[in-house]
Formats: C-alpha cells, sequence, structure tokens
C-alpha cells in the first residue's frame, strides 16, 4: 500500500471516528427510559433527523435485535453505526453509549458497600418517583411503537396476543418462543397457506353441513379470484407509493402485500456493508467454540477463581436472554444473589438506581460485579470490567455475524414477512415490561423488594403525568425523570408534614 492510500485510510478513519462522536456523543447521557424509549430516540435520530438509514431498514434493524440474545437497544444503535460509519465507528458508538451508564453503576456499586442495612427514607421515595415516571415513559414508546408495527388485523392480533400471553407466564425460553412464533405466524399469513381451509371451514360451520364436490369447486374458484383481486390491489397500491419508493422510504403502507411482491428488494449502496455472509458466518461460529469452551470450564472445574465464576456467569446470562432489560433482571439475580455474591438488599437498591440511569439496562451488571468483586477480596474496577465483557460480548458478536448473513437474507420475501411478525412480537412485549416493572416500583424502608405502584394514588397520578407529558406537551425523558422524582421527594414532605401535623 502506498504512502498516499495510507494518508487516505487514516483519513477517512479519522473522519468517520469523528462523525461518530458528533452524533453518539451525548446519547449514553441522555437516553434514559430503557430500550422501548431508546428505540424511539433511534428512531427521531437516525431515521428522521439524520436519514443514515431509512423506515424498512429500521425495522429490519429492530426485528433482528429483537430476535437475537443481548441487550436490544444496544444491538440497533451498534448495527446503525456499523452500516453508517463501519466497524471502528460501531465499537467508538457502542462505548460512548454504554460507559456513562457503567461508571455511573460503579460508582454506586461502591457507595452500596459502604451504606447501613436500608436507606433514608427521602431516598426510596425519590426512586419511587423515578419508577413511576419511567413506567409512563415505557407505556408512551409501547404505544408510539405499536402504530409502526400495526399495520394490518394481523399484527395488532399479534401485539395483543403476546402482550397478554407475556403477562400471563415468565420464564427464559418463554419470550424468544413467542416472537419466534410471531414471525411464524407472519410467514403464513403473507403467503395465504391456510386462507382456504379457514374459509371452507367457515363455510361449512355455517351451512352446518358437508360440503359437496360442486361447492368444493366453487370454493376453489372463489379462492382464486380472492387472489387476483388482493394481487390487482397490491399493484394498484404500489402505484400510489412511487413516491416513497423513490425517496428509498420502503415501508409499506400494507405490508400483508409483502409477500406478493415480483422481485427482491434493491438495498440501496449506503445500507450495504462490507463484509461478506462468510465472515458473518465465521465470526457466528467462531462465538459458539468460544462459548462452549467458557461453559465447559465452568462446569468442570472444581474450584473455579471468583473472578472466573462471575464472567462465566454473566457470559452464559449475555447469551441466553432474549428481550432485552425488562428479561435481565430475574437471570442476573438468579446468578449472582442466589449464589450469595451480593445481598437482596444492594441488589434491589442497585435495581431502583439503575431504572432511571442512561443508557442500556444491561449496564446492571457492572454494578453487581463491583460488588461481588469486593467482598471477594477483589477491587472493584477488576469485577466491574469483568461483569461489563461478560454481559456485552455475546450480544454484540452475535449480532455482529449476523448481519454479515443477513445481508444475503434481507430481500427475501419470507424472512421480511418474519421481521415483521417479530417487530409485533417484540412491541406486544414492551407491554409487558411496563406492567413488570410497575408491579415493583414502589419502594419503601418495610417493603424493600417493591409493591405496586398502584398501591397509591400519587405514583400512578406520577406515571400518567410522565406520559402525559411526553404525548401531548413534548417534555422529553430526561426532564420526565427528573420530574417524577421530584414528585416522589414532594410525596415524602407531604407524608411527613402530614405526620407531624396529627
Amino acid at each position: 500500500m502506498t504512502v498516499n492510500n495510507w494518508e487516505h485510510t487514516a483519513h477517512e478513519a479519522a473522519r468517520r471516528a469523528m462523525d461518530t462522536l458528533l452524533v453518539n456523543w451525548h446519547l449514553g447521557l441522555t437516553a434514559f427510559g430503557g430500550p422501548p424509549v431508546h428505540f424511539k430516540i433511534f428512531h427521531d435520530k437516525f431515521v428522521l433527523k439524520l436519514k443514515w438509514i431509512n423506515e424498512q431498514m429500521y425495522q429490519e434493524l429492530f426485528g433482528v435485535s429483537q430476535a437475537l440474545s443481548g441487550p436490544a437497544s444496544t444491538k440497533m444503535l451498534y448495527c446503525i453505526n456499523l452500516i453508517h460509519n463501519g466497524l471502528l465507528g460501531a465499537i467508538l458508538g457502542f462505548f460512548l453509549w454504554s460507559l456513562p451508564g457503567a461508571l455511573g453503576m460503579l460508582g454506586l456499586s461502591i457507595g452500596a458497600s459502604n451504606i447501613g442495612d436500608s436507606l433514608p427514607r427521602p431516598v426510596y421515595a425519590l426512586l419511587s418517583g423515578l419508577n413511576a415516571a419511567t413506567v409512563g415513559i415505557i407505556a408512551l414508546a409501547a404505544v408510539e411503537l405499536s402504530n409502526k408495527a400495526i399495520t394490518d388485523k394481523l399484527m395488532r392480533f399479534l401485539v395483543f396476543l403476546v402482550a397478554a400471553a407475556g403477562l400471563l407466564y415468565n420464564a427464559l425460553w418463554y419470550f424468544p418462543v413467542l416472537m419466534f412464533g410471531a414471525g411464524c405466524a407472519a410467514i403464513v399469513y403473507d403467503y395465504r397457506w391456510i386462507h382456504r381451509t379457514v374459509r371452507t371451514i367457515g363455510r361449512r360451520l355455517q351451512r352446518g353441513s358437508p360440503i359437496s364436490t360442486g361447492e368444493r369447486h366453487m370454493t376453489e374458484q372463489q379462492s382464486v379470484l380472492a387472489s387476483i383481486s388482493s394481487l390487482n390491489s397490491a399493484v394498484n397500491g404500489s402505484r400510489h407509493r412511487r413516491e416513497i419508493v423513490a425517496s428509498d422510504v420502503t415501508l409499506e403502507t400494507h405490508p400483508a402485500s409483502l409477500s406478493l411482491e415480483p422481485g427482491p428488494r434493491i438495498i440501496p449502496e449506503e445500507y450495504r456493508l462490507d463484509f461478506s455472509w462468510k465472515v458473518g458466518a465465521a465470526v457466528i461460529a467462531i462465538f459458539f467454540a468460544t462459548f462452549l469452551v467458557v461453559i465447559v470450564l465452568r462446569g468442570t472445574l472444581t474450584h473455579p477463581p471468583l473472578l472466573y465464576k462471575l464472567f462465566a456467569n454473566l457470559y452464559l446470562a449475555g447469551t441466553i436472554i432474549f428481550g432485552g432489560g425488562p428479561v435481565v433482571i430475574p437471570l442476573l439475580r438468579e446468578y449472582v444473589v442466589a449464589e450469595g455474591w451480593v445481598t437482596p438488599r444492594d441488589f434491589l437498591i442497585g435495581l431502583g438506581v439503575a431504572q432511571a440511569f442512561p443508557g442500556p439496562n444491561f449496564n446492571f451488571a457492572v454494578f453487581l460485579g463491583g460488588l461481588t468483586a469486593v467482598h471477594g477480596g477483589y477491587s472493584y474496577v477488576a469485577g466491574a470490567t469483568i461483569a461489563f465483557l461478560g454481559i456485552f460480548f455475546p450480544g454484540m458478536v452475535l449480532v455482529h455475524g449476523t448481519m454479515g448473513v443477513w445481508g444475503g437474507l434481507r430481500s427475501r420475501r419470507w424472512v421480511k414477512s418474519g421481521v415483521r411478525g417479530v417487530n409485533a412480537g417484540a412491541v406486544g412485549l414492551v407491554f409487558t415490561a411496563v406492567y413488570r416493572i410497575w408491579q415493583v416500583g414502589y419502594i419503601d424502608k418495610s417493603f424493600q423488594s417493591g409493591r405496586s405502584l398502584g398501591d397509591d394514588p400519587w405514583w400512578v397520578v406520577v406515571t400518567a403525568t410522565a406520559y402525559v407529558g411526553g404525548k401531548y406537551f413534548g417534555v422529553e425523558a430526561p426532564l420526565a425523570i427528573v420530574l417524577g422524582a421530584v414528585l416522589g421527594l414532594v410525596r415524602y414532605g407531604v407524608v411527613v408534614g402530614h405526620y407531624y401535623a396529627s
């Protein structure tokens, strides 16, 4: 490589790094509210304002991020930077996004290890206010995400069904199964594999008699006519969308016609990655080889060092967690608290504060890693660093490899249908997350494990205030979080004042 080529490469790398820095530097400091709110922030910034990706690419990345294990919003931001500024931009954007919250969690672990058995009452009131405002913000994000995901009756049904199923049962394997089922349902629906059977059964039930050969023949003719009519509608509808396609925003207003598109989607040059599906498959294969080594050593070593056990547990958690932040909490409790490394009280303190921190919820593992290390005689920084690498590495490597494979799959019609269903299922799980945080958002000295925000009307008002403020008055998530904390302290002042007055 000549000197001029080296200079050009260095200049291009510096330009991309500066571009990433200017766009991403504040996200890790201001993105409050958890993954549902993060997705809205990314859409407003990278689709509507900067136009780094288009609407259809956003929906594709949303589906990929939800379908893979690991931190969902972090993976999406990584992919956006990977597409626009390459590997260097993706890595830089990841650290800009995750490090501020991770450093905050490290500081919290130092503080939590030096406090008494319980916190002052005003702190519990503040944490409850933060949680209540967070629920309102997530609820608003769920509604706005559903408005984008629901494009026909099937998507509305899938959002409702997955949300209801998520409320009724909770297990590590359950959420990915729900999203996979939603994707399969969308494929079956778009390819009309059961439409004729359903219509036939419906007519049979209406008439209450077996279907004759003539009736069956008429049913088949009607099905053919209906398919032709649907195809004509899709063709006519595409004429009205030419301006959208011309501007490269290719999200269909009625995605049920996805399966009727005559050809594959043409991916614009600026949205293509510079590595092949073979490289992506190799990355995925190497990851699973390392995962196998880590897990085998975890199970075979008789007296492994504490820091290795911490890394192995969090590496396993980062690999098998689907559904993002709301799912990581119970698994981390099992892998850290159940091991006796962190007390239940410290776990709940960290959980309450983590809800109000910006950036990824997976940073909660940094808090747990710091406490684990110091209780075992190691430094806070060593435990926090190992926890950070263990919880984030699996998801980031997998999504990087998947993006290479995805380049060869994204134009296939059945893949687009499946992603549409996965998106609907993921949005349904956001509503589930709203309910679960609502159920443990109210924290006080006498019930540090959390109670429902509905037990006190004040927290219901705080939640509603955050929702209405964001929906109708343009209140940003950070301001809503601060307002929730202030209202929590106001409640404490009113309760204490009433107590002394009586």
